[in-house]
């Protein structure tokens, strides 16, 4: 049993014949449990699967060993496991356990002290095996791997009694050889077999063969990868030939579709914010761009340069730099988002936002204000539609998708309505109307719709009213409210949710709403309400 809990470092998926589980897809942990899923788990975590407590929860996976079955692997409890197998079992091991006292009993404490020169004594909760010798554990009453020395006038029955219940002895392990060329020669090498057993309808079967750690040193008490050393597989040779099964699934196989599991809220929240913040930084893109065009065409003392200036400014976007810090803090945020639900959106999508990261973490230096730096803007302005484009289309219309998305549509719809605020201002300078409508990548759309130069009324029809218009607020907020009926909780008890209700009023007032009635300080509260609906999609779901 201690053998088949030390897994492989590397998971396997074996498909198997249920035997006494509907799953049929098992998952060979070998990482600490606490690392085995980011999303719920560990969050610092870079080798675990994101997902895995929730697939495990929905019944689709099973996991050996299961999580949380770590303290199995503790040394304490290898004193117990005799025993404990004799009484389920009716039978001693096969093979002997490896002698193990702990020492939080009397008897078993004094006999450790009492022979501690020829004893392995480390701490009672390590999951390390005997001979993964560290700085814990000591070695004829001495530490090693340069711990702190007990003091040498110390008695060690008085050492081992002062911390019995933290420590176990264990007999000292010297494990087999195996010839290894070091370069030059042949030279003997310690060697430990890990064998695995698969459970089948007739009971457990060991697999013949197995995978071998292989030490460094001659040393044949020690053997751990963490000090170095090597692995190979070690293979049976049969005498006779062996069948050849297929392991790609068969044309007979029954089709069954797998119902859709539970989004964990940590998800959520990262493809919320994922979102958000490539929105963000496309929004920062294309007011640099329309920044530095005018600054190339008017010079820095026009006044729309100016008021764009401490526009930027406002938004934490340094604008005499070409590509803002906060333009590159902004990606390298959503790349983090990113990386922590790699399995729930496009490849080609992670692969656009990797790329567009890169391009705006290089160097700075050649890229002058003006004309250099729009068209840089410019280029990378490609690369934000094109993530968003392959998102759109590549993604499947799951729930996770509509975190997503809810997020872009409420990132777009406030900084279009922020952006009203302060260019279809009454008092901003004339030509502002027109940065507002380049910004919300309008300019056509206006030609064609009022047949006029740009004013006040016309600015704020199309990018606050019109339910046509995709860079429109009302637009966004429509699109919210119909991806917010999908999600779970939408209604209670055949009742509209806070949060359901908070942007069916958003919406209402945009659609009965009117130019000439909206003003500053309506634009004002409507960024209000945005961040309220923001406000309550985390308190239902993402807390």
């Amino acid at each position: 049993t201690a053998r088949f809990m030390q897994a492989p470092s590397v998971p396997y998926v074996v498909h198997l014949k249920p035997v006494a589980m509907t799953c049929a897809s098992l998952l060979w942990r070998r990482l600490d449990a606490g690392f085995a899923d980011p999303l719920e788990l560990d969050d610092r975590s870079h080798i675990g699967t994101p997902g895995l407590v929730s697939a495990v929860r929905a019944g689709t996976v099973a996991t050996v060993n299961a999580l949380g079955a770590g303290i199995l692997q503790t040394r304490a409890f290898l004193a117990f496991l005799p025993r404990i197998a004799e009484h389920f079992l009716g039978r001693p091991f096969a093979m002997p356990n490896i002698a193990t006292w702990w020492c939080g009993q009397p008897a078993e404490r004094a006999y450790v002290a009492r022979n501690l020169a020829r004893m392995t004594v480390g701490p009672a909760l390590s999951p390390n095996l005997p001979f993964e010798i560290d700085a814990t554990t000591a070695i004829s009453g001495r530490f090693v791997g340069g711990a702190p020395q007990p003091d040498p006038g110390l008695d060690p029955g008085a050492w081992v009694a002062a911390n019995g219940p933290n420590l176990v002895g264990q007999e000292a392990v010297t494990l087999s050889t195996t010839p290894v060329w070091t370069g030059k020669a042949l030279a003997p090498r310690p060697l430990m077999l890990r064998v695995f057993a698969a459970r089948t309808e007739t009971g457990w079967q060991v697999m013949p063969g197995g995978y071998a750690r292989v030490g460094r040193a001659a040393d044949t008490t020690a053997l751990s990868l963490r000090r170095g050393g090597s692995v190979a597989d070690v293979w049976i040779v049969d005498d006779t030939p062996v069948p050849q099964r297929p392991l790609q699934p068969q044309a007979t196989a029954p089709f069954r579709r797998v119902s859709q599991f539970m989004l964990p809220s940590r998800a959520a929240d990262n493809l919320f914010w994922l979102g958000r913040y490539v929105e963000r930084a496309e929004a920062t893109i294309r007011l640099g761009r329309a920044y530095h065009l005018r600054l190339a065409e008017a010079g820095p003392g026009d006044a729309r340069v100016g008021l764009m200036r401490r526009y930027l400014e406002q938004q934490g976007a340094d604008p005499g730099d070409a590509l803002p810090e906060a333009l590159g803090r902004d990606l390298s945020r959503a790349l983090r988002c990113a990386e922590k639900v790699r399995d729930r959106f496009s490849p080609d999508g992670w692969t656009s936002l990797s790329a567009l990261n890169a391009a705006v973490s290089r160097p700075r230096a050649g890229i002058a204000p003006g004309d250099d730096a729009a068209r840089a803007l410019g280029l990378l302005l490609r690369g934000t539609a094109g993530f968003g484009g392959l998102v759109h289309d590549n993604m499947y219309r799951f729930t996770g998708w509509r975190f997503l998305a809810i997020g872009r549509a409420l990132e777009r719809a406030r900084t279009m309505a922020l952006l009203l605020a302060t260019f279809a201002a009454p008092s901003s300078p004339e030509g502002s109307f027109d940065v507002a409508v380049e910004v919300g990548d309008s300019v056509m759309t206006h030609r064609r719709r009022y047949l006029i130069e740009t004013n006040r009324n016309t600015v704020i029809d199309l990018l606050a009213l019109d339910p046509g218009n995709p860079r429109s607020v009302r637009f966004q907020i429509s699109a919210i409210r119909d991806l917010v009926e999908h999600l779970p909780g939408a209604e209670v008890n055949g009742a509209l949710s806070p949060l359901s209700r908070a942007v069916l009023r958003t919406e209402t007032a945009l659609a009965t709403g009117d130019p000439t009635t909206m003003d500053t300080a309506a634009l004002g509260t409507l960024v209000s309400d945005i961040d309220a609906i923001s406000d309550l999609l985390t308190r239902s779901y993402l807390v």
